[in-house]
C-alpha cells in the first residue's frame, strides 16, 4: 500500500482501522496520552495535520510538539497549518489563478517545464461573486448594464430561447396543466424555458415549470459580461490538476462548499484524515458546522497552501462556548445567531476560535449550526467549530453520504477521539468558558448601521425612534423631533403612497449566512402563503428580490408549494450569488430616490444577510437591517421597520379585519414537518449533479488547451502580470533602500478598502482612463472585481478609494504630491512618475495599517506601484503577511514613536540598508534626507517570513521551486 510519506517523524504511529475497509490513519491520540485528551477538538484536528505533514523543514518536530503542550504554549508560538484543500470564489481566485498562469510563463522562459506547474493542494473554485441584479420584479424591464464583457459581440449566449407567456395558475410560472382560470400573481410575470437540473413544480399539479426569467436574464448578462473570464477559468480546469470548477449559476462558494465538495473525512492513497479548508471567503466558516476546520485568509496564503506551503498562524486560544436549555420555539436559527454573536462580541474572541459544547449543541441541526459557524466572521473569532457528532452523522445519512464511508468515517472519528459525544463525563480544557442559555433568546434583528448592534422585535419601534433623536454615531441619524413624523407622498404604477422615517424600500432574502438553513427558508414561505391567504400585500416600490444560495433551497421551496407566494409578494428568484448583500442591486425608482431626498428620509433596507453596515445597500437607504427571512417578508409586507408588531397589525384582510404577524407566523412544527417532507436525499443528489453537469453555456463555451495560456494583449480582463519580469533563478542579494520618497501619509486604522481596488470604475479615475484608451465605454467598465485578473486596472485602481485621506492633500481623495514636480496627481499617476524616474517608494502610516477584509491586491497593488516598504506604528496581521509574501518590507516605529513624534513631514527621502544575517524583529535605522536618523524594526516574525522576502516574495520563492 502506497501511504503518503511527509509524516515519516511519526511513522510509528499510523495503524489500519478496524473495519472491512482497512484503511490506514496516525493514531494521534497515542502521541499525547492524558494530554491529548484534554485538547480541544479543534486542536486536535491541527495536531493531526501538523504529525501528517512533519517533514523536518516546514512541518519541524518541535511544530508538532508545541500543538501537543498547546495548554501552556497558546498565542506563545506560531504554528504552520497544512489544510487538506482550498476553496476560491471567482474575484479572489482568477488573480491566484493568472499568477499560476504566469509563473508558467516564467519558468518555461528560466528553462524549466511549464507543465510542473500545478497545485500541490486540491483547489475549488466557484463562479459565484460575479452576478449582478440587471432584472428583476421592478427592475425587469430595465436595460442591463451589459458591463465590461463583450455582450453586443458575444453572439448567442444562451441555448435556449425565451418565451413570455401569460401565466394562469401562479402568477410568476406557467405550468403545463389545465390550471384554469384563476391567477394567483399580483402581476402577470414571464418566464423562459426550463433550466436544466433545476426543475421547479407547480404546486398545484406537481408538473414541472421553467426557471424564473428573471434567473435565465440575468445568467445571460453574466456569461456575456463575463466571457473572457468564464473562458480563462476553463482553461484552468483543463491544464492545472486538483482544481475543479464550479460554473456559475450553482451557488455560493461556501454553501456549494457545505452542499458538495465538503468530505468531514479525506482519503488519499488509502490513508484517512480530517477534512480541512482555507480560502479566499471569509464565510469558509460555515463548514465549521459540520465538523470541518476552516477559516478564510487571502489570496496570496490560498496561493502558497495550493503550491503546497502551510499557512502560518499563531497557536490560538479556544474559548470554549457551553450551550444550555431548550430552544424557545418562536426564535429561528438567525435568532440564535444574533445572541451569540452579541455575546461573544462582549466577551472578545477576536483572534481565537470558538468551540461549542454542551446539551445545548445536540437540539441544533446541521444547518443551525453552519448558520452560526458562518457568522463567525462577524464576532471576529477565526472560526467557530461543532466537532462531530451523532447530529452530523444523521445529516450526512440523510443527504445521501455513502453508507460503507459514512461508517469508516465514523469509525476512524472515534477512534481518533474526534467525535463528540454528550455521555463523555469529561470535556476538553478550554483557553476561558462561556454560558449561554438557548431559552434565553428572543426573535431579533440587527442594525440600523452595524451587525452586532442587536435590538428585540418587540423593541424595535422603540429603538428606531430612539436612533432618530440620537446624534449621528453608530446607531443615531439626529432627525429633529419636528421632522419625525414627516410623510412624502409618491406616485407609483399609477397608485400613491407614502414614505415616512422607517419605511422600507429595500427588502431582500440573500444568498448569504441564511439561505443554507431549509427552516427560515421554508419559514418564510409558510409566512408568505398565510400573508396571501390573509390578502396582505407588499407595496410595489419595495425592491425584493430572493437569490438562493444554490438550487436546492429552489427545490425544497418549489416542492413544498410555498415559492409562489413568495413570488406573490415579489420575492421572486433573481439569481444564483452575492446580489444586493454585497450592493449589486437594481436601482431604486426615481419616484422614491426623490421623496427620499425631498423629505431626507431615513429608509430603510432588511435583509437576511450578515453584513448591515451603513451604506452598504445604497446611498439613500441610510438604515440597514439584519433579519431572518420570516422577518424580512413581514417587514416587506408592513413596509416599515417603525412598527410594534404586538400591537400593531401587518394590514387588513378583504373583509377588513386587522392582521397581526402573531396570525400568519408558522409555529416551528410546521416549519419542522414541511422541512422533513421537502429537504430530502433527492435533492442534495440532483445539486450534486448540476454541478457536475454544469449547464449548456458553460459545456458550450470554448476555451483554449495549451499548456500555456494565450494571452490576448487587447483584452481588458485577463493580462499576464509583471510580478515574475525580474525573476532570476537564484535570488539576488537583500538590495538598500535608498532616498525614496513617500508615495503616502496615511493615519490610524487604513482599511484594506481603502488600499485595494473595489466596487464600481469611477469615470474619473486612472483605471476609467485606460480603459477609455482600449476603446470601452462607462457602461462596459464592470467592476474592478471583476477585472482583478488584469493588473493594469488593479494597479491603477490602488488608492483609488474617495475616502482615503492622505495628509498631503489634507482631505478625502484618492490623489498625493509627486515632490519632485510639486503636483497634486491621481496617486497611480504619482507613482507612474516616480517609477520613470527611478525613485522607490515607501508609505508613512498610523496604527492598525490593513485592518479590515483580506485581500491580496492591498499588497499587490502597492508593490507594483513601486511601493518597497511600509512604515507604519501597527499592522493588522494577515495584512503585513501579504506585505511580505509580495516583497514589501514591513517597518514597524519603535514602541511610542510615530511619524509626528519623530517630526517627520514625509516630504523627506528616507535611506536604509539590510544587514547581511537578516533575522526576525532585528532593529533598522532609518536616515532621512533632512539628516534625522531612527530606529524602526524589520516587522518578520520567522525564518520562513525572511526567506520569503529574500526572495522577493512568495511567488518567486514558489516558482524557483520549478527551476
Amino acid at each position: 500500500m502506497d501511504v503518503p510519506s511527509a509524516g515519516y517523524a511519526f511513522d510509528y504511529l499510523i495503524e489500519t482501522l478496524n473495519d472491512s475497509s482497512h484503511k490506514k490513519f496516525f493514531n494521534v491520540p497515542k502521541l499525547g496520552g492524558t494530554k491529548y485528551d484534554v485538547l480541544p477538538y479543534s486542536i486536535r484536528v491541527l495536531l493531526e495535520a501538523a504529525v501528517r505533514n512533519c517533514d523536518g523543514f516546514l512541518m519541524k518536530k518541535e511544530d508538532v510538539m508545541n500543538i501537543l503542550d498547546w495548554k501552556t504554549k497558546q498565542s506563545n508560538v506560531e504554528v504552520p497549518f497544512f489544510p487538506a484543500r482550498v476553496l476560491l470564489q471567482d474575484f479572489t481566485g482568477i488573480p491566484a489563478m493568472v499568477d499560476l498562469a504566469a509563473m508558467r510563463e516564467a519558468v518555461k522562459t528560466l528553462g524549466g517545464d511549464p507543465k510542473k506547474v500545478h497545485p500541490a493542494c486540491p483547489a475549488g473554485l466557484t463562479v459565484d461573486h460575479s452576478l449582478q441584479i440587471d432584472f428583476s420584479r421592478c427592475a425587469i424591464q430595465n436595460a442591463p448594464n451589459p458591463g465590461g464583457g463583450d455582450l453586443q459581440r458575444a453572439g448567442k449566449l444562451s441555448p435556449v430561447k425565451v418565451q413570455p407567456k401569460k401565466l394562469s395558475c401562479r402568477g410568476q410560472t406557467p405550468c403545463r396543466g389545465s390550471c384554469g382560470s384563476g391567477e394567483l400573481g399580483r402581476n402577470s410575470g414571464t418566464f423562459s424555458s426550463q433550466i436544466e437540473n433545476t426543475p421547479i413544480l407547480c404546486p398545484f399539479h406537481l408538473q414541472p415549470v421553467p426557471e424564473p426569467e428573471t434567473v435565465l436574464k440575468n445568467q445571460e448578462v453574466e456569461f456575456g459580461r463575463n466571457r473572457e473570464r468564464l473562458q480563462f477559468f476553463k482553461w484552468s480546469s483543463r491544464v492545472f490538476k486538483n482544481v475543479a470548477v464550479i460554473p456559475p449559476g450553482t451557488g455560493m462558494a461556501h454553501q456549494v462548499n457545505l452542499e458538495y465538495l465538503s468530505r468531514v473525512v479525506c482519503e488519499d492513497k488509502d490513508l484517512l484524515f480530517p477534512d480541512s479548508v482555507v480560502g479566499t471567503d471569509s464565510h469558509i466558516t460555515m463548514v465549521n458546522g459540520l465538523g470541518i476546520l476552516g477559516w478564510g485568509v487571502g489570496g496570496i496564503e490560498t496561493e502558497a497552501v495550493m503550491l503546497g506551503l502551510p499557512v502560518s498562524l499563531a497557536l490560538p486560544e479556544v474559548v470554549g462556548c457551553k450551550l444550555t436549555g431548550p430552544l424557545n420555539p418562536f426564535v429561528t436559527s438567525i435568532d440564535v445567531v444574533l445572541g451569540i454573536t452579541k455575546h461573544l462580541r462582549q466577551v472578545g474572541v477576536a483572534g481565537k476560535f470558538v468551540e461549542f459544547f454542551g446539551s445545548g449543541v445536540s437540539q441544533l441541526s446541521i444547518v443551525d449550526r453552519t448558520t452560526i459557524a458562518n457568522m463567525c466572521p462577524e464576532y471576529g473569532a477565526i472560526l467557530s467549530f461543532f466537532p462531530v457528532d451523532n447530529v452530523t452523522l444523521k445529516h450526512l445519512e440523510h443527504t445521501g453520504f455513502d453508507k460503507t464511508k459514512l461508517q469508516s468515517t465514523e469509525k476512524y472519528l472515534k477512534a481518533v477521539k474526534l467525535f463528540r459525544n454528550d455521555r463523555n463525563s469529561s470535556e476538553p480544557e478550554y483557553s476561558q468558558v462561556i454560558q449561554i442559555n438557548l431559552n434565553s433568546i428572543v426573535p431579533s434583528v440587527s442594525g440600523p448601521k452595524r451587525p452586532q448592534d442587536r435590538v428585540a422585535v418587540t423593541d424595535m419601534k422603540s429603538d428606531f425612534q430612539a436612533c432618530l433623536n440620537e446624534k449621528v454615531g453608530f446607531k443615531g441619524f439626529q432627525i429633529a423631533a419636528e421632522k419625525q413624523n414627516d410623510s412624502i407622498s409618491i406616485h407609483y404604477e399609477g397608485s400613491e403612497y407614502k414614505l415616512s422615517h422607517g419605511s422600507v424600500v429595500i427588502a431582500a432574502v440573500i444568498s448569504c449566512t441564511n439561505n443554507c438553513n431549509p427552516s427560515v427558508m421554508l419559514a418564510a414561505g409558510l409566512l408568505a402563503k398565510k400573508a396571501v391567504e390573509a390578502g396582505l400585500r407588499v407595496k410595489p416600490y419595495i425592491r425584493t428580490s430572493l437569490s438562493p444560495g444554490s438550487g436546492m433551497v429552489t427545490h425544497y421551496l418549489s416542492s413544498s408549494g410555498v415559492l409562489p407566494y413568495l413570488s406573490k409578494l415579489g420575492f421572486e428568484i433573481v439569481g444564483y450569488g452575492c446580489s444586493t448583500c454585497v450592493g449589486n442591486t437594481a436601482p431604486l425608482s426615481e419616484a422614491v430616490l426623490n421623496a427620499v431626498k425631498q423629505g431626507d428620509l431615513v429608509t430603510c433596507g432588511v435583509l437576511s444577510g450578515n453584513k448591515s453596515f451603513e451604506g452598504r445597500l445604497c446611498d439613500c437607504v441610510r438604515a440597514s437591517y439584519l433579519a431572518s427571512p420570516p422577518l424580512v417578508v413581514a417587514y416587506a409586507i408592513a413596509g416599515t421597520v417603525n412598527i410594534d408588531f404586538q400591537t400593531e397589525p401587518l394590514g387588513t384582510d378583504p373583509v377588513g379585519k386587522n392582521v397581526y404577524l402573531r396570525d400568519i407566523w408558522p409555529s416551528r412544527e410546521e416549519v419542522h414537518q414541511i422541512e422533513e417532507e421537502h429537504v430530502i436525499l433527492s435533492m442534495f443528489k440532483t445539486l450534486k449533479e448540476k454541478v457536475e453537469m454544469g449547464n449548456k453555456r458553460w459545456n458550450s463555451l470554448e476555451a483554449p488547451e495549451s499548456v500555456l495560456f494565450p494571452w490576448d494583449l487587447k483584452s481588458t480582463y485577463i493580462r499576464c502580470p509583471s510580478f515574475f519580469d525580474k525573476l532570476t533563478k537564484e535570488p539576488a542579494a537583500l538590495q538598500p533602500i535608498e532616498n525614496a520618497h513617500v508615495l503616502l501619509y496615511l493615519g490610524d486604522s487604513v482599511t484594506t478598502d481603502h488600499i485595494s481596488p473595489a466596487g464600481s470604475i469611477a469615470r474619473s479615475s486612472a483605471a476609467a482612463k485606460y480603459l477609455t484608451n482600449r476603446g470601452l465605454t462607462p457602461r462596459e467598465f464592470n467592476s474592478y472585481g471583476a477585472r482583478r485578473g488584469n493588473d493594469a486596472v488593479m494597479t491603477r485602481g490602488t488608492f483609488a478609494n474617495i475616502k482615503l485621506f492622505n495628509k498631503f492633500i489634507g482631505k478625502p481623495a484618492p490623489k498625493t504630491i509627486h515632490f519632485p514636480s510639486g503636483q497634486t496627481l491621481d496617486v497611480f499617476e504619482a507613482a507612474e512618475l516616480y517609477q520613470k524616474e527611478g525613485i522607490p517608494l515607501i508609505i508613512l502610516a498610523g496604527k492598525k495599517y490593513g485592518s479590515g477584509n483580506s485581500r491580496d491586491w492591498a499588497a499587490k497593488g502597492p508593490y507594483l506601484l513601486g511601493v518597497k516598504a511600509v512604515l507604519a506604528e501597527s499592522y493588522e496581521k494577515i495584512h503585513k503577511d501579504h506585505l511580505i509574501g509580495i516583497g514589501i518590507a514591513p517597518l514597524q516605529f519603535l514602541p511610542g514613536e510615530n511619524a509626528d513624534s519623530l517630526g517627520l513631514s514625509g516630504k523627506e527621502t528616507f535611506s536604509l540598508t539590510f544587514p547581511e544575517e537578516l533575522f526576525p524583529g532585528v532593529t533598522l535605522n532609518i536616515k532621512t534626507s533632512t539628516g534625522k536618523v531612527f530606529s524602526a524594526i524589520a516587522s518578520f516574525e520567522n525564518d520562513v517570513e525572511i526567506t520569503l522576502y529574500k526572495h522577493g516574495g512568495l511567488l518567486n520563492f514558489v516558482a524557483r521551486k520549478f527551476l
